[in-house]
């Protein structure tokens, strides 16, 4: 790419958007670079990922970035890691690539699940294991022979296990337990659901017919997080549950990848839970003793910038649907600007 090449990453989370504009050669890190950032809950649907609300919201943000490009400036390549890409992201993978390639005139295009970009935002090129905690949970483990293995990252009804959707179902869970009398109820959580969401009778309707109920659960997790804190044994025992339930997701992953003493990382907006993140650390200590925790790199938006970087030649495994490459030759030599 010529030095007035630029790209664009994009992270797309259970609860927000995340764009950055950088040089092809810039170094590393996102300091410095023009950002934005969007509160804009993924919506699921019967069909899966929501392509064209996602493109709602992503093409002004887009048209942002183009304002912000140099004189003489172009986007050669664009990355985007999705959540839910692996299984719920067939509309996304029939309408994202044409439609941000023609919005920036990029030459090429990455897609890849949000728990690939976080891996590599997180642990670049070398083998290891990430873990990615936002509103969902996955664990992704990678070795150059083995190529990536996923564990959990099933989605809010049939996994995620540790994560802030399952987090937030069950600090609910307990709170409604509270609410009947049953046993395994929390007053604590109780009150704290009811200054969140209302009267908690009104709970079913207001979350069940929701696209974007994953995210609204996961909205609850802090208040369990600061529960467990404050010493509700019950808020306290759900954390602790989902530490063990993330070691577990972490050390599957590792397994797959034949990973016997993995560098392991922690991302994703959950582990600033100072709670989680210690319940985390001890179940790594009892389950999985032979990790070696590695400070991430970065978050998933740098492993996006990394993925439209590599773009023309990437040095990890290209396995659709958790990472593929679309490229338009020409395109990029016969392009200026992003239009409109």
């Amino acid at each position: 790419m010529p030095d007035d090449t630029w790209v664009i990453g994009i992270d797309v989370g259970g609860s927000g958007i995340r764009l950055a504009l950088a040089p092809e050669a810039w170094p590393t890190g996102l300091a410095h670079l023009h950002t934005v950032e969007l509160a804009a809950p993924a919506r699921i649907s019967g069909g899966g990922h929501d392509a064209d609300a996602l493109l709602d919201r992503l093409l002004p943000a887009l048209g942002t970035l183009a304002a912000a490009l140099p004189s003489g400036g172009r986007i050669g390549a664009v990355a985007v890691g999705a959540t839910g890409m692996a299984l719920l992201g067939r509309d996304l993978a029939e309408k994202l690539p044409d439609r941000l390639a023609r919005r920036t005139g990029a030459a090429r295009l990455v897609l890849a699940g949000d728990a690939i970009a976080a891996y590599v935002g997180a642990l670049g090129t070398g083998p290891g294991v990430t873990v990615a905690a936002g509103t969902g949970l996955v664990a992704i483990g990678y070795h150059p022979d083995r190529g990536w293995q996923r564990a959990d990252g099933w989605g809010q009804l049939l996994g995620d296990c540790g994560g802030g959707g399952w987090l937030g179902r069950a600090g609910l869970e307990a709170a409604l337990r509270a609410h009947d009398g049953r046993r395994g109820g929390s007053t604590a959580l109780l009150d704290l659901a009811e200054r969140h969401y209302g009267p908690v009778t009104g709970l079913p309707a207001a979350l069940q017919p929701r696209p974007d109920r994953a995210a609204l659960l996961a909205a609850f997790a802090p208040a369990v997080a600061g529960a467990a804190a404050d010493g509700c044994p019950v808020a306290a025992g759900i954390i602790r549950r989902a530490g063990t339930e993330i070691v577990a997701s972490a050390a599957a992953a590792a397994a797959s990848a034949g990973l016997d003493r993995p560098d392991l990382a922690l991302t994703g907006g959950l582990f600033n839970l100072a709670p989680l993140r210690e319940a985390v650390h001890a179940a790594v200590a009892a389950d999985l003793p032979a990790a070696r925790l590695a400070p991430p790199d970065g978050p998933p938006l740098l492993g996006a910038l990394r993925l439209a970087v590599s773009a023309a030649a990437p040095p990890w495994p290209v396995d659709p649907p958790l990472l593929a490459v679309y490229e338009w030759p020409g395109r990029a030599a016969d392009s200026g600007r992003p239009a409109g």
